[in-house]
């Protein structure tokens, strides 16, 4: 197998729509969750969400006629895979350079794909049932994997392309599948993460009926991952594109090196739909799968933990159990955070958007924090970072994510030494 590295990074989120932005943020304990007026007007029993601000496509290499016909879930993608482009050098000027069109992939996720574009043409339909002024826009704005094949034409990328769909595992398969691309010679850099934008009335009233939603109305106190006051998710927006490269490759063209990918673990709870397995064994299962790939030494490495995190009882306690069954005694020496607790979730999006912060996190040698947690339920008896960002010299980073329907998936990287 060849080694992997990843090479560049680009995000859009409710803390920032640059790495910069986001990184800090993070650090910081910025939340990015708000009041949303549109959901107070339509009565929604949930009132908040952590939506993408000040977001204009025009600076990410897409003109006017092109954004027109985009859902924003496809636009955040594109955003962000141009930013990654560019970081990683692999991108000048919107073309790409340094690599052959044909060893270059993409594996983009959405769990949902264009769901505003979907309720506005349904509402059309709805009015006047002959069909007549539903878009022409309409399929190829709405089908999850568009944002995948709009990325791969913006960047000539004729290598493999796939849009993974397993909810908010989504991005985290495809991170992990696109590490398999390259480590096994099918091409020499992959475009890979994912992008959502689900954080709408229709959306909100779903997953607020399954009764999965947090019904604070205090922004700041609402998303509480391992807190023992935990009532459920805050829904979240955004993209976030790690570009993973094979490492002779990526070190003949003398490219950054943010750190190097090592594993990746995947299963299935085969269990319930929503809930996951209480006993955490398949969980634990990817986590243990992701880490073995690595060769981590729970008495040399020093491991930082990106938590699933959703702030519903069930996960939380889940996850935990997943940790100690994966790593035992190890997992309470490891550095666990939720980032959930600023982002919000970002659902197919999720998973590439915590695999960046675990990046950096490695990169930089410092865990950010899970914050608002003022009440660590007993269940959940790790160290969570509580607040504020703790700096540790970590060797390994892992981030792992559990969807709908038990899918279980979870990514690995060593810091890269040079």
């Amino acid at each position: 197998m060849k080694r992997v590295v990843v090479t560049g990074l680009g995000v859009i989120s409710s803390v920032g729509n640059d790495i910069e932005t986001y990184w800090n943020n993070l650090k910081q304990g910025a939340c990015g969750i708000q009041v949303i007026e549109e959901f107070a007007e339509a009565n929604l029993p949930v009132k908040i969400g952590a939506r993408v601000n000040d977001f204009d496509p025009l600076q990410y290499g897409m003109d006017k006629p092109f954004a027109r016909k985009q859902d924003p879930f496809t636009m955040y993608g594109v955003a962000a895979a141009f930013q990654a482009m560019n970081d990683s050098g692999l991108q000048s000027d919107g073309e790409a350079k340094n690599i052959e069109p044909e060893r270059l992939g993409v594996y983009v996720s959405s769990g949902i794909g264009g769901f505003k574009t979907f309720v506005r043409e349904t509402e059309k339909i709805i009015e006047d049932p002959s069909g007549q002024w539903v878009s022409p826009q309409f399929i190829p704005s709405m089908i999850s994997n568009i944002a995948a094949g709009q990325i791969a034409i913006k960047h000539h990328a004729e290598g493999p392309c796939l849009d993974i769909v397993t909810a908010c595992a989504s991005s985290t398969h495809s991170i992990g599948e696109a590490y398999r691309a390259v480590a096994h010679g099918y091409a020499d850099a992959m475009i890979a993460g994912g992008t959502e934008c689900a954080t709408i009335p229709l959306g909100v009233a779903g997953f607020a009926n399954m009764k999965a939603l947090s019904r604070s109305e205090d922004p700041m106190y609402a998303s509480l991952p391992f807190n023992k006051n935990r009532q459920g998710f805050v829904m979240g927006d955004g993209a976030a594109i790690l570009v993973l490269e094979e490492f002779e490759h990526a070190k003949a063209r003398g490219a950054k090196i943010y750190a190097e990918m090592v594993g990746y673990g995947n299963t299935c709870d085969a269990y319930h739909v929503t809930a996951p397995r209480p006993d955490g064994s398949t969980q634990a299962r990817a986590i243990k799968m992701a880490l073995d790939q690595a060769a981590f030494d729970a008495d040399k490495d020093t491991l930082y933990i990106n938590a699933h995190g959703t702030g519903t009882h069930l996960n939380d306690a889940a996850e935990t159990v997943a940790y100690k069954l994966a790593i035992g005694d190890a997992a309470y020496k490891a550095h666990v955070s939720s980032t959930k607790s600023m982002t919000g979730h970002m659902l197919g999006a999720a998973g590439a958007i915590e695999a960046v912060a675990t990046v950096l996190a490695v990169n930089e040698g410092i865990a950010p924090p899970t914050i608002h947690l003022d009440e660590i339920d007993p269940e959940c008896d790790l160290d969570y970072t509580p607040n504020v960002a703790v700096k540790a010299d970590f060797t390994i980073g892992i981030s792992d994510s559990l969807g709908f329907g038990g899918h279980n998936a979870c990514v690995a990287f060593r810091k890269y030494e040079g």
